[in-house]
């Protein structure tokens, strides 16, 4: 069968190499702060969720008519690789803004009829945000802004692709679309080595389908299962224990950590499997956190419950610490359990269903804007030096995680108390708890005035 083939292409340097990397999961492309390393394209068969993909990287496409005939013939290479692609996937740096070969390879791309995402690379932190607003003058459609070198929006990338993935199987009939549209919800459970994952996936299939055992570090690679609860379908994946780095020496150890950090990336809800007896350390927050940094729906699940001596005690001390360094974390879901006696584990389950239904959640412009509104009259934003700053209009951009723009005047200087002020109140506003929420404020004209 062929599978659906996906080209890199963009100028020298903007991180293409660093992207086949971070989606292959393994270091197959050489990567240099050197313009031009890679010269021939590199192909490789990717995994994303249910689908294959074949993942090309080319060389970086340099100016036409160049005096070099290496870059030249590195060029031709890299037009002969987008012929053969199904999906363009155009790469710009978002730091170093859009340059005079980005807006005309641009309209090469758009000439060549070829379906496409506009991906801005090196997004992290504030130096990449004018570069990601910049990119919407190419006409190209809304830009994916990503890091590929720290993992940074990879999870919208992915999910953009296999949104493509469906629509370009088009050969076949209505009632098997429909049944390929029905995904099942991928339910990633991680956490630290010996929390009890692999116990809680046999508990849940009622089988010992895994390996378990006192020793910590049973589990070495991802393993997805199926599942269905009531009317849902899910497949469960059990990863590997994730350690700090520092205690990480074993490159067999290294790959089973990548394995469980692409888990994430993949699934729709992660599960994080404390252990009760343990309590929540700062690595348990780590993962929290690198879990909403993903823009995946989150459960704590506290395994282990009946070892624990006061387990009133031990639960307000969780929260308390989660509203402490995990401010981000209001409103997941926390639940107390037993795995080895099968106690509770169908909470768990409810959780993730009702959690995923909302993290598809959209919400009307005019009844968004009204919530603003009234959320500003209720508390203005603050005086920055000799003005106020002054939000217009809101608009829903995406779903999965459900992600609002901001335009108004003087929104880069909103202090970081405000933006969680709205975000509070719009969480409140709308009885919506629990999914990760992305508020983007951007400078400038509401564009969607008339």
């Amino acid at each position: 069968m062929a599978f659906p083939t996906l080209a890199l292409v963009g100028r020298p340097n903007v991180g293409k190499s660093t992207l086949m990397n971070r989606l292959s999961g393994r270091r197959i492309a050489l990567v240099h702060d050197m313009p031009g390393v890679t010269r021939d394209w590199k192909q490789t068969p990717i995994k994303i969720g249910d689908q294959t993909f074949e993942l090309l990287d080319t060389a970086g496409l340099e100016e036409i008519g160049s005096q070099d005939a290496l870059a030249d013939r590195m060029t031709a290479m890299t037009r002969r690789a987008m012929d053969q692609a199904d999906l363009i996937l155009f790469m710009i740096d978002a730091r170093a803004g859009l340059t005079p070969f980005d807006e005309h390879f641009g309209d090469l791309i758009r000439q060549s009829g070829k379906d496409m995402l506009l991906v801005a690379n090196k997004c992290e932190g504030k130096a990449g945000q004018g570069g990601l607003l910049e990119a919407y003058s190419l006409g190209l459609g809304e830009p994916i802004g990503v890091s590929a070198e720290h993992g940074d929006g990879i999870g919208d990338l992915l999910d953009a692709i296999t949104d493509w993935g469906k629509d370009w199987q088009g050969d076949k009939n209505e009632d098997a679309l429909e049944e390929d549209e029905d995904t099942p919800l991928r339910l990633a459970i991680v956490g630290r080595p010996n929390a009890g994952k692999s116990t809680f996936v046999n508990a849940l299939l009622g089988e010992e389908r895994l390996l378990t055992g006192p020793e910590a570090g049973l589990t070495r690679d991802s393993i997805a299962l199926p599942f269905t609860h009531g009317e849902d379908t899910l497949e469960l994946i059990d990863t590997a224990g994730l350690r700090r780095k520092a205690r990480i020496k074993q490159s067999l150890e290294k790959m089973s950590a990548g394995e469980s950090l692409g888990a994430i990336r993949f699934a729709h809800v992660v599960v994080l499997m404390l252990d009760g007896v343990l309590g929540l350390d700062k690595q348990d927050l780590d993962i929290a956190r690198h879990v909403l940094e993903e823009g995946r729906n989150l459960i704590i699940a506290i395994n282990k419950w009946d070892q624990v001596e006061d387990g009133q005690a031990a639960l307000k001390e969780i929260h308390r610490r989660l509203g402490i360094s995990l401010t981000q974390a209001k409103g997941v879901p926390v639940h107390t359990l037993s795995a080895l006696h099968g106690k509770n584990l169908h909470r768990i389950l409810d959780s993730a269903v009702a959690l995923y239904g909302a993290w598809n959640w959209r919400l009307a412009t005019s009844d968004l804007n009204t919530w603003l509104q009234a959320a500003i009259d209720r508390h203005p934003p603050p005086l920055v030096g000799s003005g106020r700053v002054k939000i217009r209009y809101a608009t829903q951009v995406k779903s999965r995680p459900p992600t609002f723009a901001f335009f108004g005047t003087r929104v880069s200087d909103l202090p970081k108390s405000y933006e969680r002020y709205l975000e509070n109140s719009l969480r409140e506003a709308f009885d919506f708890w629990g999914p990760p929420l992305r508020l983007n404020f951007r400078q400038g004209k509401n564009p969607y005035a008339a």
